[in-house]
């Protein structure tokens, strides 16, 4: 499974072959640095851990100056593992670089991403409700929750709401997969993916790029 860690760019449109335009994410991805292997006699299980995007100066810790100079690179911000089945021995080296190349083979990606932050959000904006009647006679009440009576008796484990009972509350900056996009172009000079379609997060977030299953 080929996978590097990026950051989203932000969108644009490509022409596709019939001349139609197709929205399009750019994803700068890699180069990533294998910063640690990992072994099912050493840690349990085999891994390769990877880092992207050089950290800056002011906010680095010995403790990741040393764990980096192993690989002979630096501390890394966006770490991540690649996790490979028991009986499947890791074929990489520390200090290793991925690049967008290995994807060139690859027609489809799975990108995970961190969802856009929506703050505190009532039950009309996060989960769809109708709301109270807009006319005479509704008090005021026209974005409340209503009634949750109902709901009130869990028994065994207290008075309170049933778990997953649709409230109010914090709304977004949860991961996202985005699953099975196409990849339409790949640039090895400049470390970018184009994929199809939309990738979860803000530009300039970081997000995972791993062929899709």
């Amino acid at each position: 499974m080929a996978m590097l860690l990026g950051k989203k760019v932000g969108m644009t449109r490509v022409y596709d072959e019939a001349g139609k335009l197709v929205p399009a994410t750019v994803v700068q991805a890699g180069p990533c640095v294998v910063t640690q292997i990992k072994s099912i006699e050493s840690d349990g299980y085999n891994a390769v851990q990877i880092g992207f995007d050089d950290m800056k100066p002011s906010r680095r810790k010995k403790p990741m100056i040393g764990h980096s100079h192993k690989a002979s690179t630096v501390p890394k911000r966006f770490v991540r593992e690649i996790r490979f089945p028991d009986k499947s021995v890791p074929e990489a080296n520390l200090g290793d670089s991925m690049t967008v190349a290995d994807f060139s083979d690859i027609q489809r990606v799975d990108v995970v991403g961190t969802s856009k932050g929506k703050g505190f959000a009532g039950v009309m904006k996060r989960h769809g409700f109708g709301g109270f009647p807009a006319s005479h006679g509704c008090e005021r009440k026209h974005r409340a929750p209503g009634s949750i009576a109902s709901h009130c008796s869990n028994a065994g484990t207290g008075p309170g709401p049933k778990k997953g009972k649709r409230m109010a509350g914090h709304m977004g900056a949860v991961r996202v997969t985005s699953k099975n996009l196409a990849l339409l172009s790949v640039d090895p000079e400049r470390n970018l993916l184009v994929v199809k379609g939309v990738v979860p997060g803000a530009a300039g977030s970081y997000c995972v790029v791993k062929s899709a299953k």
